[in-house]
């Protein structure tokens, strides 16, 4: 846990700056993909960002200590980054730590660019097999939304996927690789779906971006920019069109007047001089975490439990996705860590079966390799590697001969899994910090282990030598989802189908926070094309935008 000692805070007058139409909290997928699309309104948008813009040049990938830094200042914990962008987090109380990034691109910065869409069963969770709730909106509404984000993302794969409905291909699919025809091989002896996966690395020059030249180094950032971050796709758009982005800027908290509408935010700058940024609309674009925080944090006479939370539903129902992980080692080279991280999945094993002992279930992402310094690292930590004679030969045996895949397992909506305020961990500028109260239901935990046979199964058929398996991963909690859930029901839920908080008519969330079930994919995808959604509804709506039957 991280401890910061804190000043007295002395009262002084807030500046305020010029009004805003649109104020938006988080430049990340979904923040970034919102301000893109309200700029058409020529409406003045401002964008606030704890972190800042990263450089190319910065991120390791430039660099031979490339995995050094992937554990020091590029780690995906923020608890061990501990960048001044971060804010620290007490996930003790959780068996899966949340990973984070904060700065312009968010997440998408360090994240392997997997990007499936949820299925259409996702969204009918309750209708189909009796568990948590169906959502106010369903794939159709959003598929629109979902092709327009592939185009402005830039994402490659190949089209008639049957584990999906029919749906467009911007770019090629990325090579499969000996890695990928390894797996491809195995599954096709087994009869189980496999097929390439959608990825946001571009396999041809786009939109000013170049293509992916398999540096391999995609978690840490990609400086050939063929990885769809955000700060190089959506918001060089947006900026173009007037939209401001402050970067460096920490919300403290969104306040509201006495009518209990939003009509701002306080927020620290740079210097660390609280600064109030009036508006007429906040849209909120935290994640999982960082919105039920802010929410949270923001009492007041109207919300003294916290804004939009008169249900008490604010931070709880968290889902994180818990990974299973199985590695195989082979007699032959492989691809090694060369290639972009991810470059098939299967989802043989992703509708209900309950012969399986669970409900609902999981997507296989398969990988390629480690690099060099991994290698040694996991070889010496599992006793493949010894010390003193066959050290080398042993290494050698190890490095460019190993493949892994990450089973991504439905998490069920779970009240008591919540984010809430830490009594004494606070942030660099005083602001209370989140608290993790997380357990692994029985579902997950059946669901994890028969995703560990089922790995073996594939890695066994594929003829690796050495198997090796986690669950759930510690470190895996880049799927933070569910904590101000949508829903057509005030009671049961905090934004209503298209965004709008049912208790502040001028309040909107697009992240994550919103899912009411968590599907068995990668979210972004789906969080930005909820976004999208969102932004326009509220355009279709700007002449009664307020209104409460609107």
């Amino acid at each position: 846990m991280l401890l910061t000692i804190i000043k007295p805070r002395i009262e002084r007058p807030l500046s305020q700056l010029e009004r805003a139409d649109v104020l938006i909290i988080g430049a990340g997928a979904s923040g970034a993909a919102v301000a893109w699309s309200l700029a058409e309104t020529r409406m003045r948008i401002v964008c606030l960002e704890q972190g800042d813009w990263v450089k190319p040049t910065d991120y390791p990938s430039n660099g031979r200590d490339w995995e050094e830094r992937q554990f020091t200042d590029f780690n995906i914990n923020p608890n061990v980054r501990r960048s001044p962008a971060d804010y620290p987090i007490n996930d003790s109380g959780s068996p899966i730590k949340v990973v984070n990034f904060n700065g312009v691109g968010g997440g998408t910065i360090l994240y392997a660019g997997h990007f499936p869409r949820l299925h259409p069963s996702d969204f009918r969770v309750r209708s189909l097999d009796g568990v948590a709730d169906d959502w106010p909106i369903d794939y159709p509404t959003l598929e629109p939304w979902f092709a327009l984000n592939d185009r402005m993302m830039g994402i490659s794969g190949l089209a008639g996927d049957p584990a999906y409905p029919p749906k467009e291909a911007v770019l090629p699919p990325l090579p499969l690789g000996h890695t990928g025809t390894t797996y491809g091989r195995a599954l096709n002896t087994l009869g189980w779906h496999w097929w390439p996966a959608d990825t946001a690395m571009a396999t041809k020059d786009y939109d000013g971006r170049g293509r992916c030249i398999n540096l391999g180094n995609c978690m840490a950032g990609c400086a050939q920019g063929a990885k769809a971050s955000t700060d190089i796709t959506y918001w060089p758009h947006a900026i173009r069109q007037r939209v401001e982005l402050r970067t460096r800027a920490r919300v403290r908290e969104i306040t509201v007047d006495a009518s209990g509408m939003a009509n701002g935010a306080v927020y620290f700058d740079v210097s660390g001089v609280e600064q109030f940024q009036p508006a007429d609309v906040v849209v909120v674009a935290c994640n999982g975490v960082g919105t039920p925080r802010l929410l949270l944090n923001s009492t007041s006479n109207r919300f003294p439990n916290g804004l939009a939370n008169s249900t008490g539903l604010v931070g709880r129902n968290l889902m994180f996705h818990p990974y299973a992980s199985i590695r195989g080692f082979f007699d032959r080279p492989l691809d090694g860590h060369r290639g972009p991280h991810v470059g098939t999945w299967s989802q043989q094993f992703y509708e209900t079966d309950r012969t399986r002992g669970f409900v609902r279930g999981f997507t296989f992402q398969f990988n390629r390799g480690m690099g060099p310094a991994l290698t040694a690292m996991v070889g010496m930590m599992t006793g493949l590697i010894p010390w003193g004679s066959g050290h080398h030969e042993a290494y050698r045996m190890l490095f460019d001969r190993s493949i892994s895949m990450a089973a991504i397992c439905e998490d069920l909506p779970e009240a008591h899994n919540r984010v809430t305020l830490d009594p004494v961990l606070k942030d660099a500028n005083g602001i209370p910090a989140p608290r993790i109260e997380y357990q692994l239901s029985a579902n997950s935990r059946a669901m994890l282990a028969f995703a560990i046979e089922r790995g073996r199964e594939i890695l066994e058929t594929a003829g690796a030598r050495e198997i090796q398996s986690e669950a759930p991963i510690l470190n895996g909690g880049w799927h933070l989802l569910g904590t101000a859930r949508m829903g057509d029901d005030p009671e049961n839920s905090v934004v209503n189908s298209w965004g709008r908080a049912h208790d502040v008519k001028n309040l909107f969330i697009v992240d994550g926070s919103v899912f009411v079930t968590s599907g068995g994919v990668n979210p972004t995808a789906t969080i930005q094309a909820i976004a999208l959604h969102v932004a326009d509804n509220i355009k279709k709506r700007l002449a009664n935008l307020f209104d409460a039957d609107a």
